[in-house]
Formats: structure tokens, sequence, C-alpha cells
């Protein structure tokens, strides 16, 4: 159901406009932690296109955003086989295993060849540097930073259960702020120059992933429901435009109470009648194909890797044999010279 010609048959070496678009709603399922030097991140933005007010959004920056996705791929790549799941010694400066898989260690040393690597990109001072195929931006919180987040004052008990031990009462009690549970993030993830194979190894990622932000073992839990898939020759809406055009359609129908959630339903609803009239309003990409509403969730009902381990292992080799492909033609020859 997804024009799959849209995607290059291989991994270009330079841009040729291949966009891939998957509009998102991201919602928290449990308190989450989105933060930089201990405080919840924030931004001060007008809360519609039509409505002017200012007010003060939650922000999810873009590495809190794909840093757990690529990190969930990576697993996977391990667990079907396809990397190695040996660290990288640097004396030894070894680059696979017994077996021949690469070795990939996150932020120390990159194999340069995988889905992961070739898709989301990679930084090796002098050894070289790929660009991100995977765009994306700050997504902001549908609703106000005094309706999302929520403070709490944490402790560490000793094993007694009680904050003192001998007579002395530690000070191990801190207060965090917390975002809450069913705050909503409108976002757009881009994939430019994919092939097909390496587009649904980022899908799967975002599907799959559960856990954002800080203290992913305690909390963090969130949803990712998916809105639509956009193919067109360039970018479309951004993050913040989208988040102001749901909260004008939301305010109009008075789904935006104050200290109470948006309705999740509601504004996939409405997210899904706005996107059409979004991309119209934009002069410039070229819409190949809008797949939403039924037909997106057929197309996710019949994909191979929701059916078996077996439908997820072909994607994954199929994903590797792109990367592998762009990584002999390209990155290869790099480092021979």
């Amino acid at each position: 159901m997804l024009k799959l010609q849209h995607f290059p048959s291989a991994i270009p070496q330079r841009p040729m406009g291949h966009y891939a678009h998957i509009v998102l709603l991201r919602e928290t399922d449990s308190y989450a932690l989105f933060q930089t030097d201990g405080e919840l991140n924030t931004a001060r933005v007008r809360a519609g296109q039509q409505e002017q007010e200012l007010i003060t959004r939650l922000t999810m920056f873009k590495r809190k955003q794909t840093t757990p996705e690529r990190l969930v791929g990576r697993e996977l790549l391990r667990h079907y086989g396809l990397i190695s799941p040996d660290a990288y010694d640097d004396k030894a400066k070894v680059t696979a295993d017994k077996a021949g898989r690469p070795i990939c260690d996150y932020n120390v040393r990159f194999c340069m060849q995988c889905p992961d690597c070739i898709t989301y990109g990679f930084a090796i001072g002098d050894s070289g540097a790929e660009k991100s195929k995977v765009f994306s931006d700050t997504a902001y919180s549908l609703t106000a930073y005094e309706q999302s987040h929520e403070a709490f004052t944490l402790n560490a008990p000793y094993e007694s259960g009680s904050m003192s031990r001998a007579g002395v009462v530690t000070s191990r009690i801190n207060e965090q702020d917390h975002v809450r549970p069913q705050t909503l993030f409108p976002a757009i993830v881009t994939i430019r120059d994919a092939t097909s194979a390496l587009f649904f190894y980022v899908l799967n990622n975002l599907l799959r992933t559960r856990r954002y932000g800080a203290q992913t073992t305690r909390t963090g839990t969130m949803s990712n429901h998916l809105v639509a898939i956009v193919l067109a020759d360039g970018e479309i809406s951004s993050n913040l435009r989208i988040t102001q055009a749901l909260f004008d359609a939301l305010k109009r129908q008075d789904a935006i109470a104050p200290a109470q959630p948006v309705d999740p339903q509601a504004a996939l609803s409405e997210l899904g009648t706005l996107l059409p009239n979004l991309l119209a309003e934009q002069n410039g990409p070229v819409v190949e194909q809008l797949l939403q509403g039924a037909e997106l969730s057929t197309f996710l009902a019949q994909l191979p890797l929701n059916k078996s381990d077996e439908g997820l292992r072909e994607l994954l080799a199929s994903a590797m044999r792109d990367s592998k492909a762009y990584y002999s033609a390209y990155l290869e020859k790099k480092g021979k010279k």
C-alpha cells in the first residue's frame, strides 16, 4: 500500500530528494523526565496559529527522541546476530568478532556499516563522519507547562524502610519535576534518501520504543501513535507548526481544559483531519502519497515485521545489505586513500 518506488534502490552519495515523513503523536504513559541540568526543558512560544497568547511549553529535544529509538534498533541488530555483542578493545583494534560480525560500540567506535550507523549517522573524529538520514526536531507539548508537569519529593530510604539510621536522618531527599502522564507531543520524523528496507528499519524502531528520557528503568514509558506517512520531494511542516495548529483546532472544540489531560483519541482524530490542509498550505514540496486513516491501519497490520520473527529477521538483513553496500561504495574507499 506504500509506494515503494518512491524510495531509491540504493542509498545515493548525494541528496536526491527522496523524503519519507512519519507523523506521530507521542503520549507519555507514565511520569517522564526530559531535562537538562536538573530542570525540565521548556520554551516560551505562542499557544496556536490563531491563539496569539504566549505560553510556556515542555520540550522534548531531538536527541531525547532519536537516542532511545536507535538504541532499540541496535539491540535488535545484536539479537538477530547482525552486529557483534562484543565491546571494542582500543588496544587490540579488532573491528569484527570471530563470527565475522562488525563490532559497533555506540559512542566509542562505530562500525560505519550497520543500519544504525548509516541511517542515524556517526562521527569518529579524523576517521570519518556520516550525516544522519533521519531528521528530527524539538517536540513541544500540546498543553502548557503548568498543565503538563508535576513536582515530586523523592527519597532513598535505608533497608529498614525508614529515612533514619542510628538516630541520624539521611539527607537523601530531593524534589524533581516530572512530565505528567497523557501529555501529548506532536512530532514529525523525516527520513531522506533511504532505501525502503532502511525506512522500515526506522519505522520499526519508532513503533517498538517504549521508554524515553531519564530514569528509564523506573519511569518514562511513552506510546508513539502513528498518524500518517507522507512521501514527498521535500520537507513538510515543523513540529511547532503542527502543535499550534492542533491546539487551535482542539481549543475551538473546547477539548483543552485547565488541569485536565487532552483526550488522545480526540487529538489523533483532529490531527489526521488537519494534516491534508497543512500540507496543502505549504509552497514547495510535492506530496506523492499521504497514507493515513484506515489505509494506514491496514498497512501496519500487514507489515511482515509484525507477524513473525522471520519477517523481522528478513527486514533487518535487508537493511544490513543496503547499509553495507553504501559502506563499500563510498565509505570504505575513503578509508583506503
